[in-house]
């Protein structure tokens, strides 16, 4: 089975703002990588690059020509699923037909004040929207109402050119939505987030099973795994090169995974603990990842973590490789990320 490898941003650096992005896509594009994710994140440094996928993935498709172009993901209940439709109807045209998208319920409330009556019910208009991008990619109307009250269609314009859109629902902690995501066959963007890799391979079970039991073919599915990745020729090196700003990562997602935390329960939280522990924590969580949770290696080395992934049922890698690695130096490294794609194609 051969394993699709792509480039996912995630963090973002205000620095020198887009050129990072645009240089790996290039290289990607160029190098026969599958696909390039953007996410959508709001009110944040860590991210905040990346308010709207669909804009930076239309100015993507105009700098690439066979890269899939995705969204990693649409915070859904944030937005109309008429207007993402729209939104990615546009990009389908501008990339000729190289248009994906992963739909996230969301998990910051933050985020959430540009649409706060989307929170409470997240879930369930996340899951109902996969039924009606669907419809209205394929041509069929959708009845909704208008700002007078009047009961109308409306129809997708402009027409995009895949007959289908690939839908990935964006799955972590919830063994439920690997569930939906079976039962509406849409593909699956996870990570290792809050989650071991036993916990992702009982999840991808479930979700393999609930294929099957609603009909769909799962070798027609993508599941699609999130990894931090760096690549060298020595591991050594690579691991002087990555602690610094891996453990700085680390340090900011805790951030923002406390504060929402704190919103949703008073009182809990991981600035709660003393400064050492929090520094046994972050020391704890970087040497899991480098050691069997992220490719952060050697071509030889990160092998053997693809190979353990693939047998779960894993067939597309999402290499996150804007964690804060000096941008030019991973650049320089995509060629050996490239090395370990070649050994999958």
């Amino acid at each position: 089975m051969t394993v699709d490898f792509s480039l996912i941003f995630f963090s973002g650096d205000e620095k020198n703002k887009y050129r990072f992005v645009l240089d790996a896509a290039r290289y990607a594009d160029e190098n026969g990588f599958t696909a390039i994710w953007t996410p959508e994140r709001h009110f944040h440094r860590f991210g905040g690059l990346y308010p709207n996928p669909s804009v930076l993935g239309a100015g993507l498709a105009m700098h690439t020509q066979r890269l899939q172009i995705r969204a990693g993901s649409v915070i859904l209940p944030l937005h109309s699923p008429i207007r993402v439709a729209e939104e990615w109807a546009v990009v389908d045209n501008l990339s000729r037909g190289r248009a994906g998208i992963a739909l996230a319920t969301g998990f910051s409330p933050l985020d959430f004040a540009i649409r706060p009556e989307g929170w409470s019910d997240r879930r369930q208009r996340t899951f109902d929207a996969v039924g009606t991008i669907r419809e209205l990619w394929e041509g069929a109307p959708v009845y909704v109402q208008d700002g007078l009250g009047n009961h109308v269609e409306v129809e997708l314009h402009p027409q995009p050119v895949q007959p289908e859109l690939p839908i990935w629902l964006t799955c972590t902690k919830s063994v439920e939505t690997f569930e939906t995501a079976g039962r509406l066959g849409c593909n699956v963007l996870t990570a290792l987030i809050d989650m071991t890799n036993e916990e992702l391979e009982e999840k991808l079970a479930v979700y393999y099973k609930t294929l099957e039991e609603y009909g769909h073919d799962p070798d027609s599915t993508t599941v699609t795994l999130m990894l931090h990745t760096f690549i060298g020729t020595d591991l050594d090196e690579v691991r002087e090169t990555v602690w610094p700003p891996f453990s700085d990562y680390l340090r900011s997602f805790f951030t923002v995974i406390d504060s929402q935390k704190k919103n949703l329960a008073p009182g809990a939280g991981v600035r709660d603990i003393s400064a050492d522990d929090q520094d046994e924590l972050i020391k704890f969580a970087f040497d899991k990842y480098f050691e069997k949770g992220a490719l952060l290696g050697t071509p030889d080395s990160c092998a053997a973590v693809v190979d353990r992934f693939q047998g779960m049922g894993v067939n597309e890698i999402a290499c996150l490789i804007d964690f804060g690695v000096d941008e030019d130096l991973v650049v320089q490294s995509l060629s050996h990320l490239n090395e370990l794609r070649r050994r999958y194609a």
